[in-house]
């Protein structure tokens, strides 16, 4: 009998080995010995942290103690960096890349410059370089998703699939012509066939994206609700931004502010996305709340236009959906919201006159899950949690300026610049290692994107403007 129990204890204990030593997980990508800042619910870091991705998805994110437990086809040794969720950006124009640097101080440039540039040069060849130099630039700044507006968004469309980004692309709706539509019903339209074209798509949202209230009429911007809810897409728009608009919609409603327009006309909605939302009231930020509205909060921008400091960190504590954007690059000019960081949190200390005001951590929440949720994405992206997309970033804390860190949150949010980041994934694949682009040829683009300019540059010469 004991010779038996014995026997059956032995082979147990081969059974359990064998087990062990075949349990090992199979996964595509591992990365291992990293500082990670999970960005869940409970804020975990780990500091020899792991994060493991099968297919498109994570599967472990973990203290390194189990890390024996997976066999990866690629590993990546983090070697004490910096991992964390993917940056989201809220809002941009991706295509306006090659309008960079262009009458950045005129006065009331967006009227006075950019849309007349934009009637004479905006095309699809325009929309698709500018996509493609926008997309490498975010990649290389940690962005592995965004919320775009402008024309031909199509194209911009084919730039994402190519590079194997993630994008909300919205097709903009405006009253006058434009280059991909001679009104706003064309506008409309357009916008249509791209949400039919693209809506299935694994990683390309597709959204209607009327420029403003005060540049569509009533019946545009009802019309638009009602068909984001047919096809259940988002709709993106700039919503009290600026004086302009506050007078235009104030005239239009008989006194009403541009967010109490919009509650009004039946047009706040938890598929809308406002851009800026600088100029509101108290009241004005409890409408977007009840609305369930997400805000993108721009700050390079606005204070670069001299617009105002949006109260974004006041609709950050009464928990309305708000993540960080960098807006279009003839904006803040850099569109990676990392470049966001620093002025973040500056600002808002020193207009609320409180050092302690928008902490570190508060920023890195704007930017990452905080973002996804003003998108209506934070269940499956934001975060680094089993079970959402890897959409993922390493943060290279040997350059320099990172040297040393104590407390990583504030090291990306003080020192950090964007060309700290060392490799982007997204949907499990690397698009992004060691600063080089795996997907794409970054210098055919930058070239292309040079002859571009050359292109711009006669055609504001030959207009009489001065390019400053």
């Amino acid at each position: 009998m004991f010779k038996k129990t014995l026997v059956a204890v032995s082979l147990a204990a081969v059974t359990l080995a064998s087990a062990t030593s075949v349990a090992a997980e199979n996964v595509d990508l591992l990365i291992k010995n990293a500082t990670v800042l999970t960005m869940d619910e409970d804020k975990n870091v780990y500091e020899n942290g792991l994060v493991a991705v099968k297919e498109n998805k994570i599967v472990a994110v973990t203290d390194g103690s189990d890390l024996k437990e997976f066999e990866a086809k690629t590993v990546i040794d983090a070697d004490g960096d910096i991992v964390m969720p993917g940056l989201i950006n809220t809002h941009t124009h991706v295509s306006m890349t090659v309008f960079r640097s262009l009458a950045d101080d005129v006065p009331d440039r967006l009227h006075r410059y950019i849309f007349p540039l934009e009637k004479k040069l905006v095309s699809r060849d325009m929309v698709r370089i500018g996509a493609q130099l926008g997309n490498v630039e975010m990649i290389k700044g940690g962005v592995t998703t965004y919320a775009d507006m402008y024309y031909f968004e199509d194209e911009v469309a084919k730039t994402v699939d190519e590079i194997g980004m993630r994008a909300i692309l919205g097709e903009t709706v405006i009253k006058f012509p434009v280059a991909s539509a001679a009104n706003a019903d064309e506008g409309i339209k357009y916008a249509v066939n791209f949400i039919e074209e693209y809506k299935d798509h694994p990683r390309i949202t597709p959204a209607f994206a009327p420029h403003a209230p005060y540049t569509n009429t009533t019946e545009t911007l009802q019309k638009i609700t009602e068909l984001s809810k047919k096809y259940d897409v988002p709709v993106m728009i700039h919503l009290a931004e600026s004086d302009r608009e506050d007078q235009v919609i104030a005239e239009r409603s008989g006194g009403l502010s541009p967010v109490e327009y919009m509650a009004d006309i039946g047009a706040l909605t938890p598929n809308l996305i406002g851009a800026h939302v600088i100029n509101v009231s108290d009241s004005d930020i409890e409408l977007l709340k009840k609305h369930d509205v997400g805000v993108a909060h721009n700050m390079s921008a606005n204070i670069k236009s001299a617009k105002g400091v949006s109260p974004a960190m006041k609709m950050q504590e009464e928990g309305l959906r708000i993540g960080l954007g960098t807006d279009g690059p003839m904006s803040g000019n850099t569109i990676s919201t990392m470049d966001e960081f620093n002025q973040v949190a500056k600002v808002h200390k020193l207009v609320n006159k409180d050092r302690a005001a928008m902490p570190p951590m508060k920023v890195i929440e704007m930017a990452t899950i905080g973002a996804a949720r003003a998108l209506h994405m934070e269940d499956t992206i934001g975060s680094l949690e089993v079970g959402k997309l890897a959409d993922i970033i390493v943060v290279d804390t040997k350059a320099p300026n990172m040297v040393p860190v104590y407390n990583p949150y504030s090291a990306l949010v003080y020192s950090a610049y964007a060309a700290n980041v060392k490799h982007t994934v997204v949907d499990g694949k690397i698009l992004m290692k060691d600063r080089t682009m795996t997907t794409v040829d970054e210098d055919k683009i930058r070239e292309e994107a040079l002859e571009f300019a050359d292109k711009v540059r006669k055609t504001v010469i030959e207009s009489g403007e001065v390019v400053q």
